[in-house]
C-alpha cells in the first residue's frame, strides 16, 4: 500500500511540471473502424513545435493481456514528448473478449494509423519505433517478428527498431509448460488456450529469424526469471543473425518498478531511449 501510494504522489508531482511543458496532447483518437470503441483508441503526446519531423514511439502496455489501459501511461507520454519525441500510447482489446491474435491485430491496426497519420503531429513516418512493457512488450514483438499482422493491417512503412522493457512472454510455450498452475497460469489460457502448438505460435522467439530490426532490451535484476532467460535469449539469437541489438539489466528492480521508475523524467531509461532512437 505505501508503495502505491507513493508511485501516485510522485505521478501527481510529474503531473504538475509536465503540465506547464510545451506538450500537447490528442486524446481518444479512433485507429480502428469503429467510432468510439475504447479498446481501439490511442493518445497522443507531441511537442508543439511540429515542423521539424520527430522519431515516434508507439507503446503498448501490459497487464498479463487481461488488463491495463493507455491512460495510466499519461506520464510516459508527456516525458517523452519533452524530450523531442512523438509518444502514441494506445489500447487494444483484452482477455477474456479477446485472445492474443486480435490483440496482436489491433496493435498492429495502430500502427498502421500512426504511419498514416503522424507527420500532422510532427511525427516521422519513417521513423516509428515499437515499445512494450510486460504483455506489451510480447505484442510489440510478435508484431515485429511475425509479419501477418502488419501485413493484413496494410502497413506500409517500417519499423526502425524495438524497445522492450521487461517483456513478457517472449516464449509463451517455454513459460506455459513449466509454470506452476497458479492464478496467473489460468488467466493466460485465456489469452493462450490450452494448446502448446498455440502458445508456440503465440511466441516471438517462434520468429526471430524474421527479424531484421535494432533492439534495446531492458530487465530487471530482481524481475522474473523467466523474463531474465528469454530476453538474454533474444540477445543471443539477434546477435548471432548480426542484428544491432543492447541489452541493459537494472539493478534492484522488479517488474513492476521496470515501468514504474518512468515515472520520473529524469530516469536513466530516458537517455538510454533518446541515444536509441537518436541512433537509427
Amino acid at each position: 500500500m505505501k508503495t502505491r501510494l507513493l508511485f501516485m504522489i510522485v505521478a501527481f508531482i510529474g503531473q504538475v511540471f509536465t503540465s506547464a511543458a510545451q506538450v500537447k496532447v490528442a486524446k481518444d483518437i479512433d485507429y480502428g473502424k469503429e467510432p468510439g470503441k475504447i479498446s481501439n483508441q490511442l493518445n497522443i503526446f507531441y511537442p508543439e513545435d511540429t515542423l521539424a519531423k520527430k522519431g515516434v514511439i508507439v507503446f503498448i502496455h501490459g497487464g498479463s493481456w487481461s488488463g491495463g489501459k493507455k491512460e495510466t501511461y499519461w506520464w510516459l507520454g508527456r516525458n517523452l514528448a519533452r524530450k523531442g519525441l512523438v509518444a502514441v500510447m494506445i489500447n487494444y482489446g483484452l482477455a477474456p473478449d479477446q485472445q492474443y491474435a486480435q490483440m496482436a491485430a489491433d496493435c498492429a491496426t495502430a500502427v498502421t494509423w500512426v504511419s498514416e497519420h503522424i507527420g500532422n503531429y510532427g511525427g516521422d513516418p519513417n521513423r516509428i519505433f515499437l515499445m512494450g512493457h510486460s504483455a506489451g512488450g510480447h505484442l510489440a514483438e510478435l508484431i515485429n517478428s511475425d509479419s501477418q499482422y502488419l501485413n493484413a493491417a496494410g502497413f506500409k512503412a517500417e519499423i526502425k527498431g524495438l524497445i522492450l522493457n521487461d517483456a513478457f512472454g517472449l516464449d509463451m510455450n517455454e513459460y506455459m509448460s513449466a509454470a506452476e498452475h497458479d492464478a496467473n497460469y489460468y488467466n493466460f489460457l485465456r489469452t493462450f488456450t490450452e494448446n502448446p502448438e498455440v502458445w508456440t505460435k503465440a511466441s516471438p522467439l517462434t520468429y526471430v529469424q524474421q527479424i531484421k530490426n535494432p533492439h534495446l532490451i531492458f530487465y530487471g535484476g530482481k524481475t522474473y526469471p523467466a523474463i531474465q532467460l528469454q530476453s538474454e535469449r533474444l540477445k543471443k539469437q539477434l546477435t548471432e543473425q548480426q542484428i544491432p541489438n543492447s541489452i541493459q539489466v537494472i539493478k534492484g528492480k522488479k517488474h513492476v518498478g521496470m515501468i514504474s521508475q518512468m515515472v520520473l523524467g529524469s530516469n536513466q531509461l530516458y537517455q538510454k531511449i533518446l541515444d536509441f532512437v537518436a541512433q537509427y
